[in-house]
């Protein structure tokens, strides 16, 4: 059995299926670019809204941002374990 490249996350399609292989730049970068478009999407849609979070999150402690954080982290890395 030959070793594959680490940096190769998907391989080619079984016969039948087609998907190009991806590289762990390209995916980062895709997953980058889709939270951009989605956040900026938020901020087109509703300004106001976005502004009244933000200012709420200016009022929050550092302890309590950490934990939020905490959580956005729990739950994207859970998102990329499913969805994988």
């Amino acid at each position: 059995m030959t070793p594959q490249p680490v940096f190769i996350l998907y391989k080619m399609p079984r016969a039948g299926h087609h998907f190009s292989m991806r590289t762990a730049p390209q995916l980062i970068l895709c997953a980058l670019g889709l939270c951009l478009a989605l956040e900026g999407a938020l901020w087109a849609l509703f300004p106001d809204m976005m502004r009244r979070i933000m200012n709420e999150f200016a009022r929050k402690s550092p302890e309590t941002l950490r934990h939020y954080g905490l959580l956005g982290l729990i739950l994207g890395l859970l998102l990329v374990t499913l969805f994988r």
